[in-house]
C-alpha cells in the first residue's frame, strides 16, 4: 500500500520510501524526505516567493536526470504556481515552494531545487548577486576558497556583504543581497568583477568558460545572474554519489579550508550545524542588509 501522510492539513502520497537513492552510503528516499523536513525552516526562507526549477533524479544520481521548469504532471491543485513567461511558451508557470506540504511533495519527486535571483512577479529584477566558483582539476574547493576571500574583500570595497555556501559538488557559491536591481545591470557588474579577479589573480582565476583555460584554475561563473539562469538553492540535496548538500559555511571555515574534504557536508551533517551556528545565510533574507551596486565599475 502506498503511504499517505498529512502535512499541515495536506494529504501527500509518498512512494518507495525504502528505495536506496545514494548507493555509496545507503541513503534512502525516506531519509531524503526526513532531511527536507528537518531543514524546512531555513530552506523555505531562501526559496520564498521564488519560482523553482527541479532537477529530478528519481532513480538516484546514477539513473536518469532531467531538468523541468513546468509543474510536473499530477501537481496538486494546492501547490502554488506563478507565471514565468518564456519565449516558447508565454503562458508558462513554475512551482513556488511556499510551505512545508509543498516541500514534502517536491521531495517525494526526488529533486534538486534551483531558483533564479529574482522573486515571483518581478522577473529580471534581481535581489541577489551570485558568483559560482567552479574549480578546474587539479584545482579544488581549496583554490575556490582563495578566490572567494579575494572576492569577499573586493565586494566589501563596493559596500557589498558576501556570504558563502558549498555548491554541493566541487565548488563554492558566493551570494550578496541586493536592493532590487535590473538583472542586466547585476550581470554586467558580476562580469566586471570576474574579469578584475582574473587580472589580479592570473594564476588562480579565469572568467571565461572555455575548457582549455580552466585546468588548475577557478572559473568565476558570473552568468548565473542572467534573468533566465538559476542556482542551486541553499540546503538543497544534490544528485551526486553521496547525499551532499549545498551548505552555507562561515568565512572562518573558508579561511581554514586546506583539503576538499573540509567543505563536504552530507545530509546528516546539516541539523547539527544548524543547531550550533543557526542559518549562516539568514542575513540574505533581511531587507535591511541589502546593498546597492556601485554606480560605475571601478
Amino acid at each position: 500500500m502506498t503511504p499517505i501522510t498529512l502535512v499541515e492539513g495536506r494529504r501527500i502520497t509518498l512512494s518507495n520510501l525504502d528505495k536506496v537513492l545514494y548507493p555509496e552510503t545507503g541513503f534512502t528516499k525516506g531519509e531524503v524526505l526526513h532531511y527536507y523536513a528537518t531543514v524546512a525552516r531555513p530552506l523555505l526562507a531562501h526559496v520564498h516567493d521564488r519560482p523553482v526549477s527541479f532537477l529530478r533524479y528519481p532513480d538516484g544520481p546514477d539513473g536518469q536526470l532531467f531538468f523541468t521548469k513546468n509543474p510536473p504532471p499530477g501537481t496538486p491543485d494546492w501547490v502554488k504556481t506563478t507565471p514565468v513567461p518564456r519565449s516558447e511558451d508565454l503562458s508558462a508557470e513554475q512551482v513556488v515552494v511556499a510551505d512545508l506540504p509543498t516541500l514534502m511533495w517536491a521531495a517525494n519527486l526526488v529533486v534538486e531545487l534551483h531558483t533564479p535571483q529574482w522573486t515571483a512577479g518581478r522577473p529580471a529584477i534581481a535581489d541577489r548577486l551570485v558568483l559560482d566558483l567552479d574549480p578546474g582539476p587539479p584545482a579544488s574547493v581549496v583554490e575556490c576558497c582563495a578566490a572567494a576571500l579575494w572576492l569577499r574583500e573586493r565586494l566589501a570595497a563596493d559596500g557589498l556583504e558576501a556570504y558563502a555556501k558549498t555548491s554541493g559538488s566541487k565548488g563554492l557559491h558566493l551570494a550578496v543581497a541586493l536592493e532590487p536591481t535590473a538583472s542586466a545591470q547585476v550581470s554586467a557588474y558580476a562580469k566586471r568583477l570576474a574579469q578584475e579577479a582574473e587580472r589580479e589573480l592570473p594564476d588562480l582565476v579565469v572568467h571565461r568558460m572555455a575548457k582549455a583555460l580552466r585546468p588548475g584554475k577557478v572559473f568565476v561563473d558570473h552568468s548565473q545572474n542572467a534573468a533566465a539562469k538559476t542556482t542551486a538553492a541553499p540546503y538543497t540535496l544534490r544528485a551526486r554519489a553521496r547525499p551532499t548538500v549545498s551548505a552555507p559555511v562561515s568565512w572562518d571555515e573558508v579561511e581554514a579550508c586546506r583539503s576538499p574534504a573540509d567543505l563536504v557536508f552530507l545530509a546528516d551533517d546539516i541539523a547539527p550545524r544548524l543547531e550550533r551556528d543557526g542559518d549562516l545565510f539568514a542575513p540574505l533574507t533581511d531587507p535591511g542588509r541589502a546593498g546597492s551596486l556601485p554606480r560605475e565599475g571601478r
